[in-house]
């Protein structure tokens, strides 16, 4: 089976990946849809990831491959109708990924509301005078109140962290009833009442047309002045637009992004915004998890060159 893996691997993904199959390595340049309709013409298998587009008409006559197994939990960036359509599989790599973004999550929560971002700038450009009683006065985390956007995998292991961590109560919204947690939560069927409520949000919600600018000026306003918006899912969630309005018009006290409505691409008025604190899509970035995402890809890719159904199938 001939594999085209778009993207460097670390070198233990890579070494397990060129023992089992005839791979090509991609450059670091995203697949658009031109490029993804060769590459479905070219090689029985792909391994994208998030940066690869692979629209509907990527997927028009008769590709060549059968699989395409996703690098990463979200595959927004994959029309799964139209390549199902087309019988192409598509697997992701769900699971290995829900520590490695809840913890930045809690790194966005705790830079932002501690104003830890703005501070090392600041502090870095030589501007700090020394200690003052009422300098960087930011939000108090332990004990606030947290709401969850989206109480899935991800959203269970931040709100694990939140309650047990910092003693912070936790109310979410989720788009279906959700009774199994395993620690106090309450949710709230309203996402503006529940953004009210919450001090801090955490929108980490899959990608997708359905969720596309679900958190916009409304819910920005029912979040209020004094309250801080984390997203850790996808960038296109948020109306990079309104939160921009909202942070500097100071509508919200501030924001905490790993993600971005057109990336690599951040606007310069929000790289300008002094309580927006930016990183540049570093949720899963560890080595372990790095490889751990490459071997669940590649376990879906011989389950399924071995006739077994892949473990990871989403289409």
């Amino acid at each position: 089976m001939k594999l085209l893996v778009t993207r460097r691997m670390t070198d233990r993904a890579t070494q397990a990946i060129r023992d089992r199959f005839d791979v090509t390595f991609g450059d670091e340049t995203p697949l658009g849809p031109s490029e993804a309709a060769q590459a479905l013409a070219d090689y029985d298998a792909i391994m994208p990831t998030l940066g690869d587009a692979f629209p509907a008409q990527a997927f028009q006559g008769q590709p060549r491959c059968r699989i395409i197994a996703n690098f990463g939990a979200g595959h927004n960036h994959i029309d799964v109708k139209a390549a199902a359509a087309a019988g192409v599989v598509v697997t992701n790599t769900p699971d290995v990924v829900t520590d490695a973004t809840a913890d930045i999550a809690l790194t966005l929560i705790l830079m932002t509301m501690r104003r830890a971002s703005e501070g090392e700038r600041i502090l870095r450009r030589g501007e700090w005078t020394g200690w003052k009683p009422t300098q960087f006065l930011g939000g108090h985390v332990t004990g606030r109140t947290l709401g969850i956007v989206g109480m899935g995998r991800i959203g269970r292991a931040v709100a694990r962290r939140c309650h047990y961590g910092f003693g912070m109560d936790v109310v979410f919204f989720n788009r279906s009833p959700v009774t199994d947690l395993d620690f106090p939560a309450r949710q709230i069927p309203d996402l503006n009442a529940m953004l009210e409520q919450a001090d801090v949000a955490v929108v980490a919600v899959p990608g997708g047309a359905g969720t596309r600018h679900l958190i916009g000026a409304p819910q920005m306003a029912a979040l209020g002045p004094q309250g801080y918006l984390v997203n850790i899912a996808r960038g296109d969630v948020v109306d990079e637009a309104a939160l921009i309005e909202a942070l500097t018009s100071r509508r919200i006290a501030g924001a905490g992004l790993d993600v971005y409505e057109r990336e690599p691409f951040v606007p310069q008025a929000l790289l300008d915004a002094p309580n927006a604190t930016l990183l540049p899509h570093l949720g899963t970035a560890t080595d372990d998890v790095r490889t751990d995402m490459g071997l669940r890809a590649l376990s879906n890719l011989v389950a399924f060159a071995e006739g077994r159904e892949p473990g990871d199938r989403v289409a």
